[in-house]
């Protein structure tokens, strides 16, 4: 199946640009494009993308606004934010809004494309930077009660959550607990089902937020 692509862009040239670069990709097809907020989420609506390009900054509705209501349309569609503004606020309120990673607009054609397919097949793209940032920020804050599904984590289930909180991969994950791969990602999967978590990032963020890792480990 071919990955359904919306760029959301209030410019032109970068929305001619993203197409130009997808235009040669077999299993990528450029559904829609948006020049504002408001019509983003109106064409993620109707035309129902597998990923969505968002850009931060745009008129009538920002970037992190519109990623919020098309994920209540849409629960399943991928937001892969594009900026040119590597600030911690915006990651923050971003992967709050359920964004499933970040891409700079100035990044390699390549990068951009491996993102897409990244987060279209279900994993989320969050580089060791952003996520140290994450991380600060979720370290100022009060922690609320944590969420009533932890407690239905077996013992295993919340040592893999706690180094999926930590960037391992499954392969890491499953070299750190002596378990096989596949055994790991089936853990993975329950992890996220009970917590209600769609990818790592969400994953990320509810760890911190909760307490369940702390920022100095």
């Amino acid at each position: 199946m071919s990955i359904r692509v919306l760029v959301a862009d209030d410019q032109s040239m970068v929305r001619a640009g993203f197409r130009r670069l997808l235009a040669d990709e077999p299993d990528i097809d450029v559904v829609a494009e948006a020049d504002n907020g408001l019509e983003a989420v109106e064409k993620a609506e109707r035309f129902a993308p597998t990923v969505v390009l968002m850009d931060i900054r745009m008129p009538q509705l920002d970037g992190i606004e519109a990623t919020r209501r098309i994920l209540t349309i849409n629960p399943a569609a991928r937001i892969l934010i594009l900026t040119t503004f590597d600030l911690e606020e915006y990651v923050y309120e971003a992967l709050r809004a359920g964004a499933s990673g970040f891409v700079l607009k100035d990044d390699p054609p390549e990068q951009l494309i491996a993102a897409i397919h990244t987060v279209a097949a279900g994993d989320a793209l969050l580089s060791p930077a952003i996520t140290k940032r994450v991380i600060k920020q979720f370290g100022r804050m009060p922690r609320p009660t944590p969420p009533k599904e932890l407690d239905e984590l077996t013992n295993r289930e919340r040592e893999i959550f706690r180094l999926v909180a930590d960037g391992l991969s499954n392969a890491e994950i499953g070299k750190e607990l002596h378990i096989s791969e596949t055994t790991v990602k089936t853990h993975v999967t329950h992890v996220f089902q009970k917590l209600n978590v769609r990818d790592r990032v969400q994953a990320v963020v509810l760890a911190y937020r909760t307490g369940l890792a702390e920022p100095d480990t």
